[in-house]
């Protein structure tokens, strides 16, 4: 049975889709400035990031509010 979440816009989104939308809209330069995390800064790359912020759960909140931001 599946659960159904309506009022959660990010259920069944996952994170590197949210990572290559932000990268896609702003690139990682704005992005280091919008969210000031090394993995954005300093050579950065989907892989680092996702390795990054699955383990830093207040990275992960900053830019999944910059995605809901940019809908």
């Amino acid at each position: 049975m599946e659960s159904k979440q309506p009022n959660n816009p990010l259920h069944g989104v996952k994170l590197a889709e949210i990572l290559e939308f932000l990268v896609a809209k702003y690139g990682w330069e704005e992005m280091g400035k919008r969210i000031n995390i090394k993995c954005f800064t300093q050579d950065p790359s989907i892989k680092s990031s996702l390795k990054f912020l699955r383990k830093t759960p207040w990275a992960r909140t900053k830019v999944e509010n910059l995605y809901l931001e940019s809908l």
